[in-house]
């Protein structure tokens, strides 16, 4: 009998938070070109999941989804710089409950392939890595810099605290743990692997098998020779990975262990939509030939708050492309969590491969329209700065004790002036106002460093507002992941000395203070509120805003930038409450009572088309 859409949302809260019940998941070994389990040969059919992307009430909706596409195994990140904000401070509660997660998965009759990192990639803020870590000056990540190695080590040794138990070796259902990350994308030092290796040794999440996951023509660079191999790739390239990776190992088994079944979005470009046709064909001969497979991604979820990364690879051609804060990703889950006709497709072929009487799918959780309402009150930012911290140069986010969000850089300058005033590489948005009034942006992805400036007589305020807008996860660019200004400013030839910084983490929207009905020039939080009778999810549509970021009942939704392909941000029904509901924007640009609604479809750009 459906249930009423009040009635599943309750269901999916309780359930979540209730404790699973133990299902037991015998572990998986490898002989020559099998994996086994109870000695018998054994096909891993897996999808990646980030819960950490997922609201935690729904983590069992997602989970019975994917067991009822005819998955056995789920696959998750673990994103390092969520569990520990500050060094040697650890959260491991509410979305961060990673051994809940793993618990909940048991519970649907799901194994586990964890991929704690300390570098996952996966379109997040610097690949996973805190953003204390950018603090350290010549700080070199996946090297083996003794500081990036005695914080990879405590992470790993605390992480293995909540999760070595849950081993299939313990009785858990983890069946496997990722050494590093497609490391063989970024270099080839062994001796860094080992001492990674060493970290999951100790930590006792290395007691059942490891796997290294690389392109199928970097596998030499990315593994250890005792380690098992799989391989990432896009459809269409099966055949041949395959084939590299039957001529790398002869004697392995074969996985793929990242199969591209979607794509990301990033700002500025059209929205990405791919061949499930194709993808469906691929996914049918892989199984027909016994083949381990591992969707990417069953459900890409959000990137909530400031978290989403951005790719720079480096190079005269290439330039940095920030991802947008959803990652639907063209998953067989959309972002809310509802099945795709990519969803039936997969479902249908992996039923027929294994013979398998699947469980019924779930009902989704209800997602609604919500009316139009007005956010008719404002407080101006610079009403509401912090104090300020004074350097002679302006220095990087991080150096000020800062991770994410925005940061304003002030000094006076003296005129008159006519030229240029450089801020070399800008980390990664700036506005530039004298006198509080706009006159400029520099943006990174057009790999903009200046801007022109008419300065009159006297002395003028010269403020220079950064937005982190993500930094970057993949490439050799991120070794340097320092957010804000991080060279020198220059007025014409002249450098710019005397500034103060305000942090702006943007992290308590309910502090703000000078409120008015009035409009407010210049960038500003923008307040209303929205009345609601049923918790239910909805997409707030951001198409009255430039460029900025919303909160819903104090939680960070993510970013708005009016270039797109996003143009909407999912909120979910657990974040509402009955009665009255808060949004804040905060917006660069001015508004007056700007409006919004919620929508209960996408408001994407044009998407791309098929590859």
């Amino acid at each position: 009998m459906k249930r009423s859409t009040l009635s599943a949302l309750a269901c999916a809260v309780a359930l979540a938070v209730a404790a699973p019940a133990a299902v037991a998941n015998p572990p998986v070994t490898v002989s020559g070109p099998h994996f086994l389990r109870e000695g018998k040969p054994y096909q891993i059919i897996s999808g990646d999941m980030h819960f950490q992307r997922v609201p935690r009430a729904y983590w069992q909706d997602r989970l019975r989804k994917a067991r009822a596409m005819g998955l056995n195994t789920i696959t998750t990140y673990v994103f390092w710089n969520l569990l520990e904000p500050s060094p040697g401070t650890f959260d491991f509660s509410g979305n961060n409950d990673v051994a809940a997660f793993v618990k909940a998965a048991q519970a649907e009759g799901l194994n586990v392939i964890l991929r704690p990192g300390p570098y996952i990639c996966g379109e997040w803020d610097a690949g996973g890595f805190p953003a204390w870590l950018f603090a350290e000056p010549g700080m070199r990540v996946r090297t083996r810099d003794p500081r990036f190695l005695a914080a990879s080590d405590r992470y790993l040794q605390r992480l293995g605290k909540e999760l070595a138990p849950l081993l299939a070796s313990h009785g858990g259902p983890i069946i496997a743990t990722e050494l590093e990350n497609e490391y063989g994308s970024y270099n080839n030092d062994k001796t860094y692997l080992e001492a990674i290796r060493a970290m999951l040794k100790r930590s006792g999440l290395a007691d059942d098998m490891l796997l290294t996951y690389d392109g199928p023509d970097l596998l030499a660079n990315g593994t250890l020779p005792d380690v098992t191999a799989v391989i990432d790739f896009s459809p269409g390239e099966a055949k041949k990975s395959f084939e590299l990776l039957k001529a790398f190992r002869p004697s392995g088994p074969l996985m793929a262990g990242e199969w591209w079944a979607g794509w990301f979005d990033q700002w500025g470009g059209k929205h990405a939509a791919t061949n499930a046709r194709q993808q469906a064909d691929e996914l049918a001969w892989m199984l027909k030939q016994g083949y381990s497979v591992s969707v990417y991604l069953v459900h890409g979820g959000t990137s909530f708050g400031f978290m989403n990364g951005a790719n720079f690879q480096g190079g005269p051609a290439d330039h940095y492309a920030p991802q947008t804060t959803s990652y639907d990703y063209d998953a067989a889950l959309d972002e809310a969590g509802r099945p795709t006709a990519k969803y039936t497709q997969f479902r249908d072929i992996i039923a027929k491969a294994t013979g398998e009487k699947l469980p019924p799918v779930p009902d989704s959780p209800p997602v609604r329209t919500l009316p139009a309402f007005t956010l008719d009150e404002s407080a101006s930012l610079w009403d509401n700065l912090p104090a300020p911290q004074a350097s002679d140069l302006p220095r990087s986010m991080e150096a000020y004790g800062q991770g994410y969000g925005y940061i304003l850089y002030r000094t006076t300058v003296h005129g008159p002036f006519k030229g240029s005033l450089y801020l070399g590489e800008v980390r990664d948005y700036a506005a530039v106002y004298l006198d509080k009034q706009t006159r400029g942006t520099v943006d990174r992805r057009l790999k903009q460093m200046s801007i022109d400036l008419d300065i009159p007589a006297g002395d003028h305020t010269l403020d220079v507002l950064v937005e982190n807008t993500g930094r970057v996860n993949y490439g050799p660019r991120m070794e340097d992941g320092r957010a804000g200004l991080v060279d020198t400013v220059m007025l014409g030839d002249k450098v710019l000395h005397g500034w103060q910084a305000f942090p702006l983490p943007m992290t308590a929207p309910a502090s703000l203070h000078g409120w008015t009905t009035a409009k407010v020039e210049g960038p500003a939080f923008h307040r209303g509120k929205i009345t609601v009778d049923t918790l239910a999810d909805t997409f707030l549509d951001t198409r009255a805003f430039g460029k900025g970021a919303a909160w819903l009942n104090g939680v960070n939704l993510g970013r708005i930038w009016s270039i797109g392909p996003q143009h909407d941000l999912y909120a979910p029904g657990p974040w509402f409450r009955k009665g009255e509901n808060d949004v804040v924007v905060f917006d660069l640009e001015t508004r007056d009572k700007p409006a919004m609604r919620g929508v209960d479809q996408r408001l994407w750009s044009a998407p791309a088309p098929s590859p």
